[in-house]
């Protein structure tokens, strides 16, 4: 956690950090994150998903207080619902009963959220490209990056970048689940890519060893910018 400054902000991993006997959260490594204004004591919650109660107390711990949430997507590990395998985990409407707060998603991705978790449109706060979310005097960047879902976002904030199931460290999001497009997400990756390079990517699972890296690396080191062109992307990683 940083702890000095204005900028609240925690990477917290499911199956480690909080609900650690969940073998699903230890296998799935979600990361989800705190951010939020120290002064006001307000916090976002990026992607709250599995043992929503522990996470709240960690909130407490630290005397804040949910504000509100930022989804970067649909997936249940990322906003609680049912995996394919039928395993239900805690998530947004766990969250809203114990704290109603606005939950804050890209346009495009309204109507697969409302289908996983039974929100209806007007309980989400749906934002377009470039959107701005105020946390006390924090301010966030909502940054539109469909291919892995049509209403993938990533989350901008003080020189760091929440990527979701866009980008990790090595690879990036799959674009075989329903709503995936590979030619939409070369164009998202090439998006982040263009970020200053002291940018520091935190992805939105544990996949590789570290659990931070900028995004000048990441374009070094990971596979996924090999290619040179949208049509070598696509014969690699198109499917």
């Amino acid at each position: 956690m940083d702890d000095t400054g204005r900028l609240y902000f925690r990477q917290l991993r499911a199956g480690r950090d909080f609900d650690a006997d969940d073998p699903t959260a230890v296998q799935l490594v979600n990361f989800v994150y705190l951010v939020g204004d120290r002064d006001t004591g307000e916090c976002l919650v990026v992607d709250p998903a599995y043992a929503i109660d522990e996470l709240l107390a960690l909130v407490d711990a630290d005397r804040m207080h949910v504000a509100g949430v930022i989804a970067t997507h649909y997936h249940p590990d990322h906003i609680g619902g049912a995996l394919m395998a039928g395993h239900l985990i805690d998530g947004v409407p766990d969250l809203l009963e114990r704290v109603p707060c606005p939950v804050h998603v890209q346009r495009a991705e309204v109507p697969w959220v409302s289908r996983t978790i039974g929100l209806s449109d007007s309980e989400l706060t749906a934002h377009g490209p470039g959107d701005t979310v105020a946390v006390g005097e924090v301010e966030v960047t909502l940054l539109h990056t469909p291919g892995h879902t049509p209403g993938s976002q990533c989350v901008l904030v003080d020189g760091m970048v929440l990527t979701g199931d866009t980008l990790f460290l090595d690879g990036c999001g799959r674009t075989d689940f329903p709503g995936g497009d590979p030619e939409v997400m070369y164009d998202s990756l090439q998006r982040l890519a263009a970020l200053p390079d002291g940018t520091v990517v935190y992805p939105g699972h544990h996949y590789s060893p570290p659990s931070r890296g900028t995004i000048e690396a990441v374009r070094q080191q990971n596979y996924v910018y090999q290619p040179r062109s949208k049509d070598e992307w696509l014969t690699m990683f198109g499917r």
